[in-house]
C-alpha cells in the first residue's frame, strides 16, 4: 500500500525532556543539519521554547513541518480545543502540521469519538494541517478509523526500536493506510550496547545509533530521534543514506523481546 511518507520528512528531531538553551541550541543544529520535521507536545512543557527557537531560525516556518500533542486531561471537547489554541500561542504559530491525540483517554473516561470529532473540527478550523494518534493499539486504532473516516489519520506515533518491534501493530497501521511514526528508536541508548547492532555497524563503519535508524527507514517508518549534541544531530540524519541487507535485516528482526519503556499506568491494554 502507498505510505503517505512524502508528507512527513523523514527524520524528524524530538524535543521530549529538552528545554531552556540545550533545547534551543539543539533545534538550530538539527535546522542546520537538514531536519525540517519538529515534534513537541503540551506534556513537553516546552513549546514556548520550541516556538522561539524556530523563530529565532533561519528556516522559515512554512519550510518545518511541526507536530505537538494533546495531552489526556484535555480531551473533553471544550478543553482540548482551549489547549490547542494555547499550544499554538506557545509554539507562536497559527497552525501545527500535524496535532496528535497525545495518549488514548485512560479507561476511556471520555469517550473517543468526543475528541477525535473535536480534533477533527480543530483541523477543520485550519489550526491544524494534518490530525493523528499516538500510543493507540489496533483496537483503538479501528474505533478512531470508524469515527474519522478512513484516509483522515496521518500516523500512529507508537513506541518501536530493535527490542520492541510492535509487528502486529505496525502492520495493522500499514494496512489501514495509516504512517507508522517510531518514538524512542534508540531505545534511550540501549541499542549502542547490543552485540549484533555493533557487529553490522562495523562492517559499515558507523554506529549501532546509525544501523537502527536506517532499519526503521528502511521499514517504512517515519522516526523522530532526539539529541543535545551536534555530531550526533548530524550522524543520525546521514544514517538515512545507509542500505542494510536482507541479513542484516533479519539479524535485527531477531533482537525483539518485547522490551516496552513507554509504560505509564495509564497506558492502553498493549498488543501482543
Amino acid at each position: 500500500m502507498l505510505m503517505m511518507q512524502n508528507v512527513m520528512p523523514n527524520p524528524g528531531f524530538g524535543t521530549f525532556r529538552l528545554e531552556g538553551d540545550t533545547l534551543k541550541q539543539s533545534i538550530h543544529a538539527a535546522l542546520e543539519a537538514g531536519y525540517r520535521h519538529i515534534d513537541t507536545a503540551q506534556f513537553y512543557g516546552n513549546e514556548a521554547e520550541v516556538g522561539a527557537a524556530i523563530h529565532d531560525s533561519d528556516v522559515h516556518r512554512s519550510d518545518i513541518f511541526l507536530t505537538t500533542k494533546v495531552w489526556f486531561d484535555n480531551l473533553e471537547p471544550a478543553t482540548l480545543k482551549t489547549s490547542v489554541d494555547e499550544s499554538l500561542q506557545k509554539l507562536d504559530t497559527g497552525y501545527v502540521d500535524l496535532l496528535l491525540i497525545h495518549w488514548p483517554s485512560p479507561k476511556n473516561e471520555v469517550p473517543m469519538a468526543d475528541y477525535l470529532t473535536a480534533l477533527k473540527e480543530v483541523k477543520a478550523e485550519g489550526k491544524a494541517r494534518h490530525i493523528g494518534i499516538s500510543n493507540f493499539t489496533c483496537e483503538q486504532v479501528d474505533e478512531a478509523i470508524s469515527i474519522l473516516g478512513k484516509g483522515e489519520i496521518l500516523t500512529n506515533q507508537i513506541e518501536v526500536h530493535p527490542f520492541l518491534q510492535n509487528r502486529k501493530l505496525v502492520d495493522h497501521c500499514e494496512q489501514q493506510g495509516i504512517q507508522v511514526t517510531a518514538f524512542m528508536p534508540l531505545a534511550v541508548g540501549k541499542v549502542m550496547e547490543d552485540p549484533t547492532l555493533q557487529k553490522i555497524a562495523d562492517t559499515h563503519g558507523v554506529t549501532p545509533a546509525q544501523i537502527t535508524l536506517a532499519w526503521i527507514k528502511q521499514r517504512n517508518m517515519i522516526t523522530i530521534p532526539s539529541s543535545t549534541k551536534a555530531r550526533n544531530i548530524q550522524s543520525n540524519i546521514s544514517a538515512f543514506d545507509l542500505v542494510l541487507s536482507d541479513s542484516e535485516m533479519a539479524d535485527i528482526a531477531m533482537l525483539d523481546r518485547q522490551e516496552r519503556i513507554a509504560n505509564p499506568d495509564f497506558a492502553p491494554a498493549w498488543d501482543e
